[in-house]
C-alpha cells in the first residue's frame, strides 16, 4: 500500500453498513446512526451516470420511482439481500460513503457489511468488490442475525439461545445465537417487498385497480396487520382502473389487507418453526423463558408478535428501534474488530 494511501486510512471514519434491499443504513462507532437512505438510484438510461451530478441516490430518487419518463431510469440494486446491478450498488454506495465523511477525495475506511446468512460465496464476493470498489480499503462481512442480536443487546457469547426474526425488505432471517455463532438458520427471499407485491395483487384482483409499490407500501403502514384489530380501521386507494385506464379510488379494510398478506406471513412462520425444529432440547428449554427477538422493518407490522407468539407458545418481543437493529450491530462490532473477528466473514475467505 502507498504511505499516502495509509494515510488516508488513518483519516477515513470506520463505518458498519446494513445494505438492505430497501434500504441502506451507516453506523459510526460512538455516534451511532448517521445516514438512514432507500437503496435507490436514478441513471441516464443506458449507462451508469447517476443524475443530479451524482446526488440522485436515496430519498431523492426513491421520489422519482415509479413516476420517471423514459429519460430517466430508477434501479433498485438489491434484490432479495444480494446484488442485482453491481455497478448501480458500487455508485450507491460510494455515495452513501462520500456523503458520510462530509468529502469528495481521499476515503478510504474500513467497513463492516451486513448480508444474509444465506447468500452464496459468489455473492458475498460481489458485495466485498463492490465495497472495495467504492472506497473501501477493508471490508469485512457478517450475518445479519448475527449483527441483529448484538445490535439489540442479546448475549450471543453466553452459552444459552438466543434468537432473532429479522424480516427486512427482500429477506427474512430466522436464527437461534449461542456461543458466538449461529446453531440453526432459515433464510428467505420472502419478506416486505413480497407483502407489497400481496397487496398489489389482491387490489387487482378484487377492485380492478392497478396500483405501484409505493402506493402497495403505504397501504401496509397504515392499515397492514398480522392478527385481528381490537377496531378495524380503512383506507383509501387510488390507483388506474384495470379496464377503464383511468384514475380511480376504492376503500380498503385492514381485514382485506391481513387476508391478503396472510400467505406470506404463513411461509415466515414455517421458516420460524423450521428453526425451533432444528434447535438442540438444551437451547430450547432456553427459548421457553427467552423467546425470541423481532427486528427489521417487517417486526413493525402490526400484531405479528402476537402471531407468532399465538403460533409457537413462545414469547415474542419487538427491538428497540428494529429497523436499526442489524446497523447498530455493525458499528458495535467496528468499536473492537480483534474481539468480535471470529465472528465475521473475512474479505480473504469469501465464505
Amino acid at each position: 500500500m502507498h504511505p499516502f494511501d495509509w494515510f488516508l486510512g488513518l483519516a477515513s471514519t470506520d463505518m458498519g453498513i446494513d445494505l438492505g434491499t430497501a434500504n441502506t443504513l451507516v453506523c459510526i462507532p460512538g455516534e451511532g446512526i448517521v445516514l438512514f437512505e432507500p437503496s435507490v438510484v436514478a441513471t441516464k438510461p443506458g449507462t451508469n451516470q447517476v443524475l443530479l451530478n451524482g446526488n440522485a441516490v436515496g430519498q431523492t430518487a426513491k421520489a422519482m420511482l415509479e413516476k420517471a419518463p423514459s429519460s430517466i431510469t430508477v434501479t433498485r440494486p438489491m434484490k432479495n439481500g444480494v446484488i442485482a446491478d453491481f455497478d448501480i450498488t458500487e455508485a450507491m454506495l460510494k455515495y452513501f460513503i462520500l456523503k458520510v465523511h462530509k468529502r469528495k477525495w481521499g476515503v478510504r475506511p474500513r467497513v463492516v457489511i451486513a448480508i444474509p446468512s444465506g447468500i452464496t460465496a459468489v455473492e458475498k464476493r460481489a458485495v466485498v468488490n463492490s465495497a472495495e470498489r467504492a472506497g473501501a480499503r477493508e471490508v469485512f462481512l457478517i450475518s445479519e442475525p448475527k449483527a441483529a442480536a448484538i445490535g439489540a443487546g442479546l448475549p450471543v457469547g453466553d452459552p444459552v439461545a438466543s434468537m432473532v426474526v429479522d424480516i427486512g425488505g427482500g429477506t427474512t432471517e430466522v436464527a437461534v445465537i449461542s456461543l458466538g455463532d449461529i446453531f440453526t438458520h432459515e433464510s428467505l427471499r420472502v419478506a416486505g417487498d413480497a407483502l407489497d407485491t400481496a397487496i398489489i395483487q389482491y387490489i387487482r384482483r378484487t377492485y380492478s385497480l392497478d396500483i405501484g409499490y409505493r402506493t402497495a407500501e403505504n397501504i401496509k403502514f397504515e392499515i397492514g396487520s398480522a392478527y385481528p384489530l381490537a377496531e378495524e380501521i380503512t383506507a383509501e386507494v387510488r390507483g388506474r382502473d384495470a379496464v377503464a385506464g383511468l384514475p380511480r379510488s376504492s376503500t380498503v379494510t385492514s381485514e382485506e389487507i391481513r387476508e391478503a398478506i396472510r400467505p406470506t406471513i404463513d411461509t415466515i412462520l414455517d421458516a420460524v418453526k423450521k428453526t425451533l425444529e432444528n434447535t438442540s432440547p438444551e437451547l430450547s428449554s432456553d427459548l421457553l423463558t427467552k423467546g425470541m427477538l423481532l427486528v427489521g422493518g417487517g417486526a413493525m407490522l402490526r400484531g405479528l408478535d402476537k402471531l407468532i407468539a399465538e403460533e409457537t407458545g413462545l414469547p415474542v418481543n419487538i427491538a428497540d428501534e428494529p429497523i436499526t437493529a442489524v446497523a447498530r450491530g455493525t458499528g458495535i462490532l467496528l468499536e473492537d474488530l480483534d474481539l468480535y473477528r471470529d465472528v465475521l466473514w473475512d474479505k480473504e475467505l469469501g465464505t
